[in-house]
């Protein structure tokens, strides 16, 4: 049975005082012209420097409410996952739309069961051929390499070297992230700063992108660390529970080598199996701090005890690369979300399916649901 859902939920993302995203005026209006009754948590878009009255711009169909107001609604829409107090304020006939994360996140996917809460995960919407069609690839690879850049740029004017050896970038994954990283190295992260080391006469950067026939291979691996001026994690392991590089390795990277992890998978010790970082060893950042040095005290308060750390470089890590530009994120991300809201204004949670429409298909293999069955769990 189809059954029309009209309203939607935008509640505030309660994080770090650097995360400022929220979904932009526009595209909150084009909910408003396909129909939906849209209710904004007090509060929502300012941090981007919006008010109310920019969202409402006249549409009798957007109004205030409070949080649970907001995560109340037919559908509640936000771009991080939740908090676990958040969930409790999850309607009964509510459908959560976030970035859930489900393969590295099982308690969080054991407490959505646990609730009966209808879900659908923003990164697991793909098309018929396995590609997200809600991410931002292009911006976790170039914001991190950015990140990375803007380090040695303290040190070296326009990025030119006094020994003359060309910059080495080793990527850890090549896939839809590993990818756009070759293209961010080959340009230290910025178009602008690799046009100043050209005019310079910089001797540019070299990158190695090394697959899992490589990675797996010790020996091999620790040839490309020993050259290595900046490591990139930007892997989808099969096995979250094993780090694709230990700590160990990590005494093969020069003293001032650089880490960028932008796979940025957590640390989940107590999940059965464990959840652990590619990269063995290094914090987890966030958009108030995605630089830890080797001596930041941050070090051990944020890596769990029982993972080595002993070997430490220039960490950069941060949970929502995207976040660093945030209007340029919410743009794309709102342009890719307004044809599958359309659906959603038309068919509910339970009535999604493996239709023949493509955007239909999509969402039904993102539901938590479908999710669950394919691994056995339902």
């Amino acid at each position: 049975m189809q059954t029309a859902s009209r309203t939607i939920g935008f509640p505030n993302m309660l994080e770090e005082e650097g995360e400022k995203r929220a979904f932009l005026p526009d595209f909150i209006h084009s909910m408003a012209e396909m129909g939906f009754q849209v209710v904004l948590e007090k509060g929502y878009g300012e941090k981007l420097g919006f008010g109310f009255m920019d969202y409402r711009a006249g549409r009798s169909s957007i109004r205030e409410g409070s949080r649970p107001e907001a995560f109340s609604q037919d559908i509640a829409l936000i771009l991080r996952s939740p908090h676990i107090e958040d969930f409790e304020l999850i309607g009964k006939n509510t459908c959560l739309m976030a970035m859930l994360h489900y393969p590295t996140h099982p308690l969080r996917r054991e407490l959505l069961k646990s609730r009966g809460i209808q879900a659908i995960s923003l990164d697991s919407i793909r098309d018929d051929f396995g590609t997200r069609l809600v991410e931002n690839m292009r911006a976790v690879g170039w914001n991190g390499l950015e990140a990375a850049f803007n380090e040695f740029e303290k040190e070296y004017d326009d990025l030119v070297r006094p020994d003359g050896r060309a910059w080495r970038v080793t990527v850890l994954g090549t896939g839809m992230v590993g990818r756009q990283v070759v293209d961010a190295a080959t340009k230290f992260g910025r178009r602008d700063r690799n046009s100043r080391h050209m005019k310079a006469n910089g001797e540019g950067v070299v990158v190695s992108a090394l697959g899992r026939n490589i990675t797996f291979q010790k020996g091999r691996v620790r040839q490309f660390l020993e050259g290595t001026d900046v490591l990139v994690d930007s892997t989808q392991r099969d096995d979250p529970s094993r780090p694709i590089i230990t700590n160990d390795q990590l005494a093969d990277l020069h003293k001032d080598a650089i880490i960028v992890d932008l796979s940025v998978d957590p640390y989940t010790l107590d999940a059965d199996p464990p959840v652990v970082k590619g990269i063995e060893g290094i914090p987890q950042g966030n958009l108030d701090q995605y630089v830890f040095e080797m001596d930041d005290p941050k070090w051990d308060e944020i890596v769990p005890d029982a993972i080595p750390s002993e070997n430490r470089r220039k960490a950069i890590t941060c949970y929502s690369w995207p976040g660093i530009h945030p209007l340029d994120c919410m743009r794309r991300y709102g342009q890719q979300l307004r044809p599958l809201l359309r659906v959603l204004y038309r068919k509910d949670y339970e009535a999604l399916s493996q239709s023949e429409r493509f955007f239909e298909r999509a969402l039904h293999r993102a539901k938590l649901d479908t999710f669950l069955e394919s691994t056995g769990a339902l």
